[in-house]
Order: C-alpha cells, then structure tokens, then sequence
C-alpha cells in the first residue's frame, strides 16, 4: 500500500506480493527523475507482509535508499532469514540500495520526509502495529491491518477511535464476518466490517476502506461484503455519512 504526500520520496505499508509490481513501475518513475527514496513501514513480519522484498527491483540499485520502519526489533532479523538460501538465491548483503533499519517507538510520533507518523500496538499473534499518517496540512491517513478486536475490551476500542480520530480514510482489517471473530477466528488476529464501521464513525472518520480480505472469498463474495457494509452504514447512520470502499489492487483514492 502506498502514500503518495509529503515530499517527493515514497511511502510504503507492508511489502506483500504486490511489491514486485509496483518495484517496476517505481523504478522507472525514479530513471525519470523521481527521488529513489523509499519509506516502508511494517505491521508485523508474518510472511504474507514482507514477501514481495527479495523480488524489489529497486533494491538491486545502488542509488536507492531504503528506510524500514517497525516497532518491532528483530525486523532486519526477519527480512535477512528470507534471503537464506534455503528459502531464496540472493543473500541479503548482495542487495546493492542502501538499506536501514528504523525502530519506532508506539505513540511516539516520527518525522520523515515532511510527513509525521505515529504507531499503535495491535491484537495479533507476535503483535501488529497500525500507523498514522499525517502531511503538512493535517490530512490523516490510517493504515490498521491485522488486529483483532474484542467486545470484552471496550477501553481498548476507545483507544482506536481516538487513534483514527478525524481521519480522511482509515485502511482497516476486515478479513472475517463478526460472527467469526467471535467464534471459529477468534484469537487469529483479524476483525470485521461491522467493528470497522463502528469505529471509524465513533473516530469521526470520513472514508473506510474494507482491507485484508479472506483469501479463500471469491470475488462475488467480497462484493457481498461490501454490499452489506454499505448497507449496516446507511442503517446505522448518525449524523455525516462514513464513505465505504473496497480495497483491491490498483485502487486509488485522491484526498
């Protein structure tokens, strides 16, 4: 997931699959011209969010820079253990680009790149973090993937409204239904569209993006989903209307 503001480097969340896609296009952007600068922020270090590194075209450039932001210490340990080779060709000290490891403190804000960033612990096995994005303007931007949420903990929920508090779009998990969060998904790390909307309207929040989808859904299941979002939204509405979209690869969303 990517961040286009601040200044002209690059903001990323998570490196999954679809990081080798999007390593080409930026690398071309930066033989054009385009700062070869890359922010990257992780959530946590389960395989599915930092597959997409070893095929990352522009760390096999010198002239890359690479900052990894986690609030977790053992990231570099992570992203080294992929590129064994047991598990990839390329060790990891062969990578030409700069590359550095950030570890952020949660509820500490950070500074980068004309953007201010503030991270928040999660519910999810070896933890998760949500991150904050906020430009020069005051335009927020949540990223919340992989975080359970659980109705006997409602200090906790109030915690995360304050967190999305008045943010232009909030990213959120919402792999599961609310009955499987509670049941046969409890304690698997992720939530659902209903917990989403209730926080992102209790937040004051002006867009939601359903994300993380149940990799064994169709297509016609998601729409499903997001059919019925809408609906428990415009049923539950109190107040400004809370825009409900459908994370799916290559969406963009101008703010």
């Amino acid at each position: 997931m990517e961040i286009e503001c601040g200044d002209d480097a690059f903001f990323l969340c998570d490196m999954g699959s679809g990081l080798q896609h999007f390593g080409r296009d930026a690398a071309a952007l930066c033989r054009r011209g385009r700062r070869a600068k890359f922010n990257v922020f992780l959530s946590h270090m389960h395989w599915d969010h930092i597959m997409g590194f070893p095929s990352f075209l522009p760390a096999f450039d010198d002239a890359t820079t690479i900052v990894i932001h986690s609030c977790h210490d053992d990231a570099e340990n992570a992203l080294r253990r992929q590129h064994d080779e047991v598990s990839h060709p390329v060790p990891f000290d062969s990578l030409a680009a700069q590359i550095s490891f950030v570890t952020m403190i949660p509820g500490q804000p950070f500074e980068v790149d004309g953007m201010k960033v503030t991270a928040m612990q999660q519910d999810h096995p070896h933890a998760s973090f949500g991150y904050c994005f906020t430009d020069s303007v005051d335009r927020r931007i949540v990223y919340s993937t992989d975080s359970e949420h659980r109705i006997d903990n409602m200090d906790r929920e109030d915690a995360f409204a304050a967190f999305f508090r008045d943010a232009e779009l909030v990213i959120c998990d919402t792999m599961y239904s609310l009955a499987a969060t509670n049941s046969s998904q409890e304690d698997w790390g992720h939530s659902s569209n209903i917990v989403a909307i209730d926080l992102c309207r209790l937040a004051g929040a002006k867009r939601l993006a359903l994300f993380h989808h149940d990799p064994f859904h169709s297509d016609d299941e998601i729409q499903r989903m997001h059919d019925d979002s809408i609906r428990y939204e415009e049923l539950t509405r109190v107040g400004a209307p809370l825009e409900v979209l459908c994370a799916y690869d290559g969406l963009e969303i101008a703010l």
